[in-house]
């Protein structure tokens, strides 16, 4: 027996997806040169090259997908259109304050808009924790509550070591300094002098730098990105294929976050993880972040949900160990994810 979940009315969910596609748009429009195509690993990279000065350049612009490849091929009509697109961006914003979308409170606004305006979206960084599962809203046209949306105060960003070695591109401004800006302090690490936690000296907010590991859990540099990175086992499998999302504050501001079904999955096997003590509390808003979202898939996406969950128990037992020890304190939720055959 499925809940009823409250929706987003159809224009605040059409509103969205046009936000959406706008700045998509946008961020096509910025293309300088001409279009150049790398591959590696079996995977085509787009980059814009570009000639400054007497130096030729190359910025990353994204995976050679169709939809990338589309929107770059009308990059000089979509730089024509700035000023009109800018100001739907803004009436639609508005739409959706309206609707009843919860907007990205300042700090963490500011925050995402400077991260956004350097790259750190652009050049594989993406938003994760509860910062992400708020921009679900969008996506699956939900409404949340706002209880629920509560911020823990920490922002955490992932992005795979590979992708930032292999891109051989920069950050144009480091996360590090933006961060200093906003008021953020560096808590270096303990065998180490890498940094990458930082504490805001006038609150509780927290901003961490996650990388997957392969076993080792230990801090590793993000060339792109310009930080080091905490490795953490099974965050591969949540920033596999992330989507973009848009963060509303003022017109909207562009990032990237996970797919909500692998999302939903992995918070099943982090609240395993977490034992004890405060962490007991984050395990518990982390099965209640999956009971949801499971609950929404399993009417809307199915299929999508389903590939998800096949996808996780067939990495090996320590994977299935963590998810089913999650699925016994939610009776409700196992019996969705047991139905999806």
């Amino acid at each position: 027996m499925h809940m009823v979940l409250p929706s987003h009315s159809r224009a605040a969910q059409v509103a969205y997806q046009d936000l959406l596609r706008l700045h998509l748009d946008d961020a096509a429009s910025t293309l300088l040169g001409s279009v150049e195509e790398r591959r590696r690993g079996g995977r085509t990279y787009l980059y814009d090259r570009f000639r400054l000065g007497t130096a030729m350049k190359s910025r990353y612009l994204g995976e050679g997908t169709p939809e990338l490849r589309a929107r770059l091929a009308r990059a000089q009509d979509l730089r024509a259109d700035a000023e009109a697109r800018r100001k739907t961006m803004s009436r639609l914003a508005r739409t959706l304050r309206a609707e009843g979308f919860i907007a990205t409170d300042r700090d963490t606004g500011s925050m995402l808009a400077a991260f956004a305006r350097a790259g750190v979206f652009r050049l594989g960084g993406t938003l994760v924790g509860t910062a992400a599962y708020a921009l679900y809203q969008g996506e699956l046209g939900i409404r949340f509550d706002s209880d629920e949306l509560a911020q823990t105060g920490d922002i955490d960003f992932a992005s795979f070591e590979r992708l930032s070695v292999a891109l051989g591109d920069q950050v144009e401004e480091n996360p590090g300094d933006i961060l200093r800006a906003l008021t953020f302090d560096p808590v270096p690490g303990l065998g180490d002098r890498q940094v990458w936690k930082w504490r805001q000296n006038r609150g509780q907010a927290m901003v961490e730098f996650l990388t997957p590991a392969f076993g080792d859990e230990r801090v590793k540099p993000l060339p792109a990105l310009g930080v080091s990175a905490q490795a953490l086992n099974y965050l591969n499998y949540l920033i596999a294929e992330p989507i973009h999302a848009v963060a509303l504050y003022r017109a909207g501001v562009l990032v990237q976050i996970p797919r909500p079904e692998r999302f939903a999955i992995h918070k099943l096997i982090v609240a395993d993880r977490r034992r004890g003590g405060p962490e007991q509390l984050k395990s518990r808003k982390d099965r209640g972040q999956a009971a949801f979202l499971i609950e929404a898939l399993a009417q809307d996406r199915p299929d999508d949900l389903a590939e998800a969950y096949e996808d996780a128990l067939s990495r090996g037992p320590r994977w299935r160990e963590r998810i089913e020890a999650s699925l016994k304190r939610m009776p409700g939720t196992a019996g969705i994810l047991k139905e999806l055959g």
